[in-house]
C-alpha cells in the first residue's frame, strides 16, 4: 500500500519546522567518533534523532510553499513525500526504556588524561558563507529579545564527545543502537535520486511555464535545498559508518571522514574516470591527457567522496570543453593541467584547460541549475547519481553548482576565470582547518 501523510504528521512537522538546525563542523565529527562505544553511539543517535527530524521538517515545509506552482509539480510532490515519510519514521521509532542510573552515566562526560572533558572544541564561522546564505528556517528574530532562547536551545544540543565508559552497556542500548542505523540506511536509500527527482521537476516547471531558465528565487531555493541534502547525507552516512565500524581496518578514517586523505592519489582517480567517461562519450580512442602537478604526500582532513565528486565534475566538464573546441577528429589535443598547492588554511587545486573559454556574459549561468550547453537535455535516469559512470558527459547543468555546494559545505569554495578564445581555470579552494561549521539549514 503508497504511504500517505496525515495531518496529525504535517502538524508535527510543522511544530518541528519552527526549531533552528544545528551545525556540526568535520573536527568535530572526528573527535566525537574517535572510539565510539555503544554508549556514545546512543548519545549521538539521540542527536540525531532531534537534529534530522528538524532539517527534514525545514525542507519539507519549504518545498510545500514554494511559488508560481513549482510545488504542484509531480516529482516536487514525490520529493517532498519522501522527507515528510523519513521524518515520520525517525520521530516514531520507539526509543529504549532506560534505568535512572544508566540515564545518569549517559550525560557523565568521559575523562580525558585523568581531565573531565565535556564537549568538543567550538566550531568556527563557515568562512565562504555569509550569515543565512543557505538558511530557510524562519524562526524568531532576534530583535524580538528571544535570541537568549536560540542560544540556549543550541547548547542543550550540541554534538556531544564520548559519554563515561568505564563499565558495560546494557544490551537494549546496542539494539537501538542497531535499530536507529537500519532506519537510517532505509532513510539514504530512498533519497537516493533526490537530485535527479527534484531536477525532473525542474523541467516539469520549465515546460509548463514555457520558460528558458529559472528565476533567481528558484536558483536560491535549489542552493538551500541540496546544501541542506549535503548536510543530512554526512549525519547519516557517518552515522551509518560508525555504527558499522567493524568494516573499516583503515585507522586514518572516523566513520566517512578520512584524517589523512590523499589528494595526489583521489586526483589520479578522478582524472582516470573522467578520461574514461569522455572516451566512452565520444567514441575517442583516447581522452585529452591530464597533467596533475600535486606533492605525493599531501594529505588532510575532508570526506574523500565529497573531494572526488569535485574533482571528477569539473574534470569532465574541461575535456568536453577541449574535445567540442577542438574536434573529435584531433590526434592531439591540449593538455589540461591540474595544479593542487598547499596553504596554512587551503589546499587549493586549479584545474587549467585550453577548452575555448566561457564569454563573460555567459559566467553567472554556469552556475544556474538546468543551465547546459548541450542542444538537448538527456532523459534522466533516475539511477544516474547513484554512481559516477552513469553520469552522463553532460545535459543536466548540474556539476558545477553542486561541486559549488559540496567546497562550500566545509568552507571551501569554488570559482571559475575565462578567457574566452582560450580556455577557463578552476579554482577549487579546500578549507583545510576543519574547524569551520557546515552552513545551518
Amino acid at each position: 500500500m503508497a504511504w500517505r501523510k496525515s495531518e496529525k504528521l504535517m502538524d508535527t512537522i510543522k511544530h518541528y519546522a519552527s526549531f533552528p538546525a544545528t551545525g556540526v563542523s568535520l573536527r568535530q565529527m572526528v573527535q566525537f567518533g574517535e572510539k565510539p562505544s555503544t554508549g556514545t553511539l546512543f548519545r549521538a543517535s539521540q542527536f540525531l534523532a532531534e537534529e534530522l527530524p528538524i532539517r527534514l521538517a525545514h525542507r519539507v515545509q519549504e518545498l510545500q510553499n514554494l511559488p508560481d506552482g513549482l510545488n504542484e509539480m509531480p516529482s516536487v510532490k514525490k520529493v517532498s513525500d519522501w522527507y515528510a515519510q523519513s521524518f515520520e519514521e525517525i520521530t516514531t521509532l520507539p526509543r529504549p526504556n532506560l534505568a535512572k542510573d544508566v540515564r545518569e552515566r549517559l550525560m557523565k562526560p568521559s575523562k580525558i588524561s585523568g581531565k573531565t572533558s565535556t564537549w568538543l572544541s567550538e566550531a568556527t564561522p563557515n568562512p565562504s558563507i555569509e550569515e543565512g546564505q543557505y538558511n530557510s528556517w524562519g524562526g524568531v528574530p532576534e530583535a524580538n529579545g528571544n535570541n537568549g532562547w536560540a542560544k540556549k536551545y543550541h547548547a542543550s544540543r550540541r554534538y556531544f564527545a564520548m559519554v563515561d565508559d568505564t563499565g558495560d552497556w546494557p544490551p537494549e542500548l546496542q539494539l537501538y543502537n542497531q535499530k536507529f542505523a537500519q532506519t537510517l540506511h532505509k532513510i539514504k536509500r530512498r533519497h537516493d535520486s533526490v537530485v535527479t527527482t527534484m531536477a525532473q521537476g525542474i523541467l516539469e516547471y520549465k515546460r509548463k511555464r514555457q520558460r528558458m531558465q529559472i528565476d533567481n528565487n528558484i536558483q536560491a531555493f535549489l542552493d538551500r535545498f541540496y546544501m541542506s541534502r549535503i548536510g543530512i547525507r554526512m549525519l547519516i552516512g557517518q552515522h551509518i559508518a560508525l555504527t558499522d565500524q567493524s568494516h573499516y581496518r583503515d585507522p586514518s578514517y572516523v566513520g566517512i571522514i578520512c584524517t589523512k586523505t590523499y589528494v595526489n592519489e583521489l586526483a589520479q582517480e578522478a582524472i582516470e574516470n573522467a578520461r574514461f567517461v569522455c572516451e566512452d562519450h565520444y567514441g575517442l580512442f583516447e581522452a585529452p591527457k591530464i597533467q596533475l602537478v600535486c606533492n605525493p604526500n599531501l594529505n588532510f582532513m575532508y570526506v574523500p567522496g565529497h573531494l572526488s565528486h569535485m574533482l571528477f565534475e569539473t574534470l569532465k566538464n574541461s575535456l568536453r570543453a577541449v574535445v567540442e573546441t577542438h574536434g573529435q577528429d584531433k590526434q592531439e589535443f591540449p593538455v589540461t593541467k591540474v595544479i593542487v598547492a598547499e596553504g596554512k588554511e587551503d589546499i587549493t587545486i586549479k584545474i587549467s584547460d585550453e577548452g575555448g573559454g566561457i564569454p563573460r556574459s555567459a559566467i553567472p549561468l554556469v552556475w544556474t541549475y538546468m543551465y547546459t550547453t548541450v542542444d538537448r537535455t538527456p532523459n534522466l535516469d533516475p539511477d544516474f547519481d547513484k554512481s559516477d559512470f552513469k553520469a552522463p558527459m553532460a545535459g543536466f547543468g548540474y556539476g558545477l553548482p553542486i561541486s559549488r555546494l559540496y567546497a562550500r559545505y566545509f568552507g571551501g569554495d569554488l570559482k571559475l576565470i575565462s578567457m574566452e578564445g582560450y580556455g577557463t581555470d578552476v579554482y577549487l579552494h579546500l578549507n583545510r582547518l576543519s574547524s569551520s561549521s557546515e552552513p545551518l539549514q
